[in-house]
């Protein structure tokens, strides 16, 4: 009989190897699985991970994709170290680029320079304001947040749904559901001639710098880590439990706002039905194989860009369907969470009761 038992003492080399030894495993089963579906698998895996690495434009496109992943998951790193769940990312996304998009569209004709602040100030409120639920949720009627903030994702998603097919729907659209396209006046400018990267990735990386001040050299940061590790230890020592919920809560869902409004007014510049492949959920893996360190997120945010363009080029190059990014993300969260827990727990054979 197998048993599960806790090792005295986690070993810190296997934990900081653990992202890596999951990466080489999730490389080995995307092998296998383009050989068992008639592929070459050297050439599946180059199409994947290499080749939107050898050009300046793949380059570029990556810095775009990885820049709401970074962001949403510097946030959810914070909370998920205070043992604060937010599960909703992705519905704090969505809301934050409605509130940022619908103030850009109710001022498509201005253009004052104070309208992209404000409409980047709109999109952190709205993810503030949809994280805020989920904390009066638990902390006053002791709600589970993992549930909360997940079922109000639906209803972002809805909600978005509902307003770009009925009253901000282009009029000059041809019935298309789309809002009008946003004035430059709210539109982030572009970093890079010829190329998509835009200032969201500056964000991005102050976003990064913020949270590994905040979280090292800060008290707050201090009384998350402990009350993350202990919550009855954090109660004793006379933290407030319940602003800290607050606190990971709304700076996740702030963070996941700006994110949402960045994507739209930088990549987009304009609200569609479906504004987003799923940055809030697949967040959730960057900041776990970043192993909930600001610095180690910007290298998972990258490599799980890196799946996202090289799954579109696969689909042109080698023929796999559109899902091949997801299994590849789940195949590599399955991987993470197995050498967790193998880092600190061990599997031992143990003697049959009654025998």
């Amino acid at each position: 009989m197998l048993a599960i038992e806790p090792r005295r003492q986690p070993s810190r080399a296997w934990s900081l190897l653990s992202p890596a030894i999951a990466i080489a495993l999730t490389l080995c089963v995307g092998a296998l699985l383009f050989g068992l579906a008639g592929r070459d698998p050297g050439h599946a895996l180059y199409v994947l991970f290499i080749q939107p690495l050898t050009s300046t434009y793949g380059l570029t496109e990556l810095l775009v994709k990885a820049t709401p992943l970074i962001l949403i998951a510097t946030g959810l790193a914070i909370g998920f170290r205070a043992n604060v769940w937010n599960i909703g990312a992705e519905g704090q996304y969505t809301v934050g680029a409605l509130a940022g998009g619908g103030l850009a569209l109710a001022f498509h004709d201005s253009t004052s320079p104070l309208l992209l602040p404000a409409v980047l100030l709109a999109g952190c409120a709205g993810g503030m304001a949809w994280g805020a639920i989920p904390a009066l949720l638990r902390t006053r009627f002791n709600v589970n947040e993992i549930l909360s903030s997940l079922m109000l994702t639906y209803v972002a998603i809805l909600l978005l749904s509902w307003l770009v097919h009925g009253p901000w729907r282009d009029p000059d659209g041809y019935n298309f559901p789309e809002s009008r396209l946003l004035s430059d006046a709210a539109t982030l400018p572009i970093l890079v001639d010829d190329t998509r990267l835009h200032a969201g990735l500056l964000f991005a990386l102050l976003a990064v710098a913020g949270a590994w001040v905040l979280m090292g050299r800060s008290v707050v940061g201090f009384q998350l880590r402990v009350s993350g590790q202990s919550r009855i230890a954090a109660h004793y020592a006379g933290y407030s439990t319940t602003g800290l919920v607050w606190f990971a809560l709304l700076l996740s869902g702030g963070l996941a706002g700006l994110a949402g409004i960045s994507e739209v007014s930088g990549t987009i510049n304009q609200l569609l039905p479906t504004i987003s492949p799923g940055y809030g959920f697949t967040a959730i893996i960057v900041a776990f194989l970043g192993r909930l360190h600001p610095l180690g997120i910007i290298p998972a945010g990258l490599l799980i860009a890196l799946s996202y363009i090289g799954g579109e080029l696969a689909q042109i190059e080698v023929g796999v369907p559109a899902a091949v990014t997801g299994i590849f993300q789940g195949v590599l969260l399955f991987f993470l969470l197995g050498c967790d827990l193998l880092t600190g727990y061990r599997i031992r054979l143990a003697p049959v009761r009654g025998t």
